[in-house]
């Protein structure tokens, strides 16, 4: 690609779903995701925390939202989109994809000379031999396997909508304004057993994040340009170099950048685990315990993997469209900014006293929100985190300001002329 130009060379025809009416079944599932009444207090619903107007992220800048019967009990973890999720695989372990890694990154970025990125490694050498790594799933964990099993967890979560338990939220679904709905789709019998009416009021919101094209669009001007509709400025050209380059920001190692084989978009993630050893935020009222450790995959939220420690420490990666309308990022929203993401890359092993906080004993207390046990979990293999202490960072403030160019073409809604 021409960075005087910022013409995609290679235009192609993307797949995006069809505008089509909702079903009714989704009509309902819009109902119930705007419906506050199912909470403890009235006043949080879905949409509450995955409002439409954020990209279905949360509207406000606090670390995690606040739930409960008076909407003061703070959240565990940041709230992620609930965008481009209707691709999602269910969660599995099983081997790496190359398709997603190995690609010619002049493909589709003119670099100064060809590339092929590094398959991603397991950490430990047990795993490494067949390269089997977790994948998919839903929430940060992969604890859910449809977006009908998401929905479930913040409607009873005391420290989200707190819906109480299944009989009391099967009572407010028969008493609401929508119930002759739920009558006329699923039967009356639908009302014979709360954990039946439960299940299929979830269902039709799982339909309705299918359906309706806002949970994904794919209207970034990204997608214009790979349909050679856009054109990016100098800056967001380099930056989309940067971000494939493996010797710099090496972004596209997990948040793979490039269309399907039948030309659906790309989702901007490889829908695997990574343990990167993120700082323990302070503000998190969790961690108030020092001896709390949200520890991912293997728990404490997810109980089904507490035997498998080699997990330790991983959580999903999420996708990065819409990234640049968030504000804050990872799952414990210790950064809240783009800038504080990108210097993490560049100096976690480099400079690591400028991530992590020193200790009593003025020793940088890097890894300071995994028990020492599960740090050797962390990804210590793929670029950029194949570095020493004392090495040169991979990027500049320069390259930084050029990626965050990039990333904000991943926002939807580029007015395409």
């Amino acid at each position: 690609m021409s960075q005087t130009t910022g013409e995609n060379p290679h235009p192609i025809v993307l797949q995006r779903p069809p505008n089509a009416p909702l079903s009714a079944m989704a009509e309902l599932g819009r109902l119930i995701f705007f419906d506050a009444s199912l909470s403890s207090s009235g006043k949080l619903a879905c949409a509450s925390c995955h409002s439409p107007q954020h990209a279905y992220s949360p509207p406000g800048a606090l670390p995690v939202m606040l739930g409960g019967p008076d909407l003061s009990r703070p959240g565990a973890r940041a709230v992620p989109s609930l965008m481009y999720l209707e691709r999602q695989p269910s969660f599995a372990i099983g081997p790496d994809n190359e398709e997603n890694e190995n690609v010619s990154i002049g493909q589709l970025v003119a670099l100064s000379r060809d590339a092929v990125r590094v398959q991603k490694t397991a950490p430990q050498a047990s795993r490494s031999a067949t390269n089997m790594v977790p994948q998919g799933g839903l929430f940060w964990d992969g604890r859910a396997d449809t977006l009908q099993d998401q929905a479930l967890s913040p409607l009873l979560d005391p420290r989200e909508m707190d819906g109480g338990s299944i009989d009391v939220v099967a009572g407010k679904l028969q008493r609401s304004a929508y119930a002759g709905r739920l009558t006329q789709l699923f039967g009356s019998s639908v009302w014979s057993d709360p954990r039946l009416a439960v299940s299929e009021a979830l269902f039709a919101v799982a339909r309705y994040q299918i359906e309706d094209l806002s949970f994904h669009p794919y209207t970034s001007k990204f997608d214009f340009w790979l349909e050679g509709k856009a054109r990016f400025s100098e800056s967001e050209a380099r930056g989309y170099a940067l971000f494939n380059d493996p010797a710099k920001a090496n972004c596209a190692g997990c948040h793979a950048d490039q269309p399907t084989r039948d030309g659906l978009p790309p989702l901007f993630t490889d829908h695997q685990f990574e343990a990167l050893g993120a700082p323990r935020n302070a503000a998190l009222a969790v961690n108030t315990d020092p001896g709390f450790f949200d520890l991912g995959i293997c728990g404490p939220y997810r109980r089904d993997m507490a035997a498998d420690t080699q997990y330790c420490g991983l959580f999903m990666t999420p996708t990065l469209r819409n990234v640049a309308t968030r504000h804050v990022f990872f799952h414990n929203a210790v950064f809240s900014s783009l800038k504080q993401v990108l210097d993490f890359y560049d100096f976690r092993d480099t400079e690591p006293q400028r991530i992590y906080p020193h200790g009593a004993d003025g020793v940088v207390e890097k890894f300071n929100d995994l028990p020492p046990v599960y740090r050797a979990n962390v990804d210590f293999t793929d670029p950029p985190f194949n570095r020493k202490a004392g090495d040169p960072p991979t990027m500049t403030d320069e390259d930084e300001d050029d990626i965050i160019a990039f990333l904000n073409t991943l926002v939807d809604g580029y007015p395409v002329k």
